[in-house]
């Protein structure tokens, strides 16, 4: 293929694209907003399903690779109640078909697999506009201008190159998350590693739960959850960390302390994230030279756990297409195709599953959910 490509966005999904390619030997660009790749911290575990992220990863090459990035039993899983009683409890399973992987790692992984020079660090799409003769002139805030005949939007949930197709925007979802962590070693961690067993720990109720994963190092990452308006997001003052984490904690007045403890002692830079989603079924007319993958084409919850898997396939998928196909269009409709209805399930299942942890049956219609996936 003779045409320029520009990936706009090194997330998961942009990255698979033009590592697939590159196997193929098609070049691509990737255009990246942050100044590296270390610039800021990636998450936490991903489960990569063996039907649709494992997929990607064997059409990248990677997959031996990936398998020694798997934390073995790191997925095993506890739902509790406000009082700290255990409902359910299921161990690891060292022949899970999804296991657990560091985010960071995982891109590291993928950027390492790149030809030297494929990302271009610190180029914030500022512009993009279609030219009539074909192709698109995209512009930077750093200053710096460049053109390409084709432009995959993989820059997430605000994507720049989602306005070329749709008017969608991001919707917030009614539950928004805080970052909360406790460091190895420490006497609150020692006590809630014994809180959490070997994985994750879900304490939920109707409306908002706390969720914490025991990495094997011994540290503590998770999040508290919250269905709470917007408006209620603007009153929290995390400039002081430990009263905002403070007045997040007296959400759970009448919780066991083991359970708060996780949220007062935290030690993490507090980080709200509103959850939003894209309306479930989005779809857009053909646009020459433009698509999307990952959440810049279908934003959820990550409560199907679905999201960085969905990212991976779309990009390893939009890259056979742009192979088999010698015309584009032809491999961009084929794309969009599969795309619109595999995104739509996983939307579905994924805004069930937030009602689901966080609805009015809490917590047992998660101890329901996790038996009857069991059970399959």
């Amino acid at each position: 293929m003779r045409k320029t490509i520009a990936i706009v966005g090194a997330g998961l999904g942009g990255l698979t694209l033009a590592r697939v390619l590159q196997v193929h030997g098609v070049d691509a660009t990737i255009y990246e907003s942050e100044a590296s790749a270390k610039t800021r911290e990636q998450g936490g575990l991903l489960d990569i399903h063996e039907e649709i992220g494992q997929v990607a990863l064997r059409a990248a090459g990677l997959h031996q690779e990936f398998l020694t990035l798997v934390r073995p039993g790191e997925d095993a899983k506890r739902v509790v109640d406000r009082h700290g009683t255990v409902l359910f409890d299921t161990p690891a399973d060292p022949g899970s078909a999804r296991p657990e992987v560091d985010r960071g790692e995982l891109r590291r992984l993928l950027i390492e697999s790149l030809t030297p020079g494929t990302i271009r660090w610190g180029h914030k799409l500022a512009a993009l506009a279609h030219r009539p003769k074909g192709g698109y002139d995209l512009a930077f805030t750093q200053g710096s201008t460049t053109h390409a005949d084709i432009v995959i939007g993989a820059d997430g949930a605000w994507s720049k190159v989602r306005p070329l197709l749709t008017p969608a925007k991001p919707l917030y979802s009614g539950t928004c998350f805080i970052e909360i962590a406790l460091a190895s070693g420490s006497q609150q961690c020692r006590a809630g590693v014994a809180a959490i067993g070997s994985g994750t720990l879900m304490a939920v109720a109707p409306g908002k739960g706390i969720i914490a994963h025991r990495y094997a190092d011994g540290r503590m990452r998770g999040y508290v959850a919250l269905n709470k308006p917007e408006e209620w997001m603007r009153s929290i003052d995390f400039t002081n960390p430990s009263a905002g984490l403070r007045q997040v904690a007296d959400e759970f007045d009448g919780w066991s302390p083991l359970l708060t403890a996780f949220v007062t002692q935290s030690d993490a830079e507090p980080w709200l994230r509103p959850i939003y989603a894209l309306p479930i079924g989005l779809r857009w007319d053909r646009t020459p030279g433009v698509t999307l993958v990952g959440d810049a084409a279908h934003l959820m919850s990550p409560f199907a756990g679905e999201g960085a898997n969905l990212a991976m396939y779309d990009g390893a998928d939009l890259a056979s297409n742009l192979v088999e196909h010698l015309d584009v269009e032809v491999a961009l409709s084929a794309y969009e195709e599969r795309l619109f209805p595999r995104s739509s399930d996983a939307a579905c299942r994924s805004a069930h599953n937030l009602e689901t942890f966080f609805g009015r049956e809490a917590p047992q219609s998660v101890v329901t959910l996790f038996a009857s996936a069991r059970r399959s």
